[in-house]
């Protein structure tokens, strides 16, 4: 079998393994969120926080919970990585530097996983396990929430109640993440991961010497980086590492977990706001972006250019032969058009369009199907700028889903796609105006302008993979990709449950003849146009400066 051919099959059973779970998924999470009932360890959560989940709230008390939860997490993980020298199960590692803790802290409750350590060699059982593991969890819930949360904008009308953050975080973890996860578990253990709490020991025989490797919970771990759009990995080599992903049907089962949550999410929306046919507008759009980039990834990738190329069937520089190019073409696409981050090979070695494609991929705000909650409301704000340009162009004020998008719902959606950018573009900038970042670079020129470019792109968009050419465990860039991540998490959710909390205020206006039918594949084609136009005029000066000139030169 060729690989190409090989490569297309691959993603023809991932569709068709997407187009099972969509329905029975995406109803089930919309019950989850519409449900009344609290099972009874939810109810011991609930006591244990002290939080009262029957109480509605509006945005800024929804807020006020994201916040405090999620700065309550960073002070906790950091202190625990501060510590790790006196734990028991640190396998000998001493505790964690200030600088990197504040980053790995940060990294992980904003569901970003950025890593600037060796896992392997720097994190011990307890850290692994009780604090990124964790995070993983409830880091992935919280972008579910804030998604739900402006779902009831949507749909609510006359209140300015979007439900109760803790219910939805709780609900979301208990309910959706765990199950998941266990038999997820299962699956990659079937395939070959690992999963133990075995300490550091020496194997095989290298150049006269021993090679050592530590175990853990990885398979656990490796499911909910996955499915939890988070991917930060147990080892350095992340999902190329056999340990974490063993073979071709893992490697597939993997690409499966980062996508199922994010695509059902948009049949949870259309469940929640009465009209199934919304939710296959914003499915639709998700997938042509999504095929699109894998078809552009895999064509640039298997594209031959001389006799290295036709020898091994393809750009194989960085990729795993267990995977190939059509293996991690699937993969690199998947997991940059999500907020997942996790790599089963290195995206600096791809051919220059190749890398840039990954970039881009971020760049559009991972929204297609993008991260575990942050992919929806993210299509969300990008359709209602869609429907205001509409508006601009027939001269109607633009309503989308019955509600009207007037001065300050705009102002909000505009507020949340201008602050990614303008935290890319300013940190990039500014490593190159200093003279001590840009001395992290392996390599110079277009390529290591992409570097620190992708790094910065990787943390404000929440995605956590890296170019791999980077030396980025300095303290300027532990530094500010930290605060990159933390406003790039959760200053557009900021935005976001503003504008969720303006929307449910709202009296829904009837539907006529003039209205903008949102479920038609005419609004689906003004909506991929919306995103590429915005990320085009956004980023491209920047790009022509990094993979473009990159791939033209090549």
């Amino acid at each position: 079998m060729s690989p190409v051919l090989a490569g297309v099959l691959q993603l023809l059973a991932l569709i068709v393994a997407l187009g099972l779970s969509y329905r029975p998924l995406g109803d089930y999470m919309a019950k989850v969120y519409s449900s009344e009932k609290h099972y009874r360890p939810e109810k011991w959560i609930y006591k244990a926080i002290g939080a009262n989940p029957n109480v509605e709230m509006r945005w800024p008390a929804y807020l006020r919970g994201v916040l405090a939860f999620s700065a309550v997490s960073v002070l906790f993980l950091y202190l625990l990585q501060r510590v790790q020298g006196s734990l028991p199960g640190s396998l000998g590692f001493v505790s964690i530097d200030p600088d990197q803790a504040f980053n790995t802290a940060a990294s992980f409750v904003a569901n970003t996983n950025w890593q600037s350590y060796y896992g392997e060699q720097a994190m011990g059982h307890v850290v692994q396990t009780g604090g990124l593991a964790v995070q993983n969890f409830v880091s992935a819930a919280v972008g579910i929430a804030v998604a739900v949360a402006l779902v009831r904008g949507f749909a609510r009308s006359r209140t300015g109640e979007l439900g109760n953050f803790w219910a939805d975080l709780v609900r979301g973890t208990v309910r959706i993440l765990l199950p998941i996860s266990v038999i997820g578990s299962l699956v990659l253990v079937a395939c070959g991961a690992i999963q133990n709490f075995s300490g550091i020991h020496e194997v095989g025989q290298f150049t006269g010497g021993t090679q050592q490797w530590n175990g853990g919970a990885v398979a656990s771990q490796e499911v909910i980086k996955e499915l939890g759009t988070n991917g930060g990995g147990y080892f350095n080599a992340n999902s190329a590492h056999p340990f974490e992903n063993p073979n071709g049907l893992s490697n597939l089962f993997e690409i499966y977990l980062i996508l199922v949550i994010p695509f059902a999410l948009t049949r949870t929306f259309g469940r929640m706001v009465g009209s199934i046919k919304q939710g296959y507008a914003i499915l639709a759009t998700m997938a042509t972006i999504w095929l699109g980039f894998t078809a552009l990834m895999m064509w640039t990738e298997f594209s031959h250019h001389g006799p290295a190329f036709d020898i091994a069937g393809g750009a194989m520089e960085g990729k795993e032969t267990r995977f190939g190019i059509g293996g991690s073409s699937i993969f690199a696409v998947a997991t940059t058009l999500t907020s997942t981050g996790a790599v089963n090979s290195f995206h600096s070695s791809y051919t220059g369009f190749g890398g840039g494609i990954t970039m881009l991929g971020m760049q559009l705000g991972e929204i297609a199907p993008g991260g575990v909650g942050s992919g929806l409301y993210g299509m969300l704000i990008m359709a209602i700028i869609a429907v205001f340009i509409a508006g601009l162009m027939v001269g109607r004020t633009p309503e989308y889903l019955g509600k009207k998008i007037g001065t300050r719902e705009i102002k909000f959606a505009a507020l949340y796609i201008l602050i990614t950018p303008a935290l890319v573009l300013c940190f990039t900038a500014a490593s190159f105006v200093l003279d001590t970042p840009s001395h992290s670079m392996t390599n110079s020129g277009a390529h290591g302008f992409s570097e620190i470019l992708y790094a910065f792109t990787s943390g404000a968009n929440n995605n956590g993979s890296a170019f791999a050419g980077l030396n980025a465990d300095t303290q300027w860039f532990n530094t500010t990709i930290g605060i990159a991540m933390l406003l790039g998490r959760f200053l557009p959710m900021v935005f976001v449950l503003a504008l969720a909390g303006s929307l449910a205020e709202q009296t829904p206006v009837p539907e006529t003849a003039g209205t903008l039918r949102t479920e038609k594949p005419l609004f689906t084609g003004l909506l991929v146009g919306t995103i590429m136009i915005i990320t085009g005029l956004t980023y491209f000066p920047a790009l022509a400066l990094g993979p473009l000139a990159e791939g033209l030169a090549a």
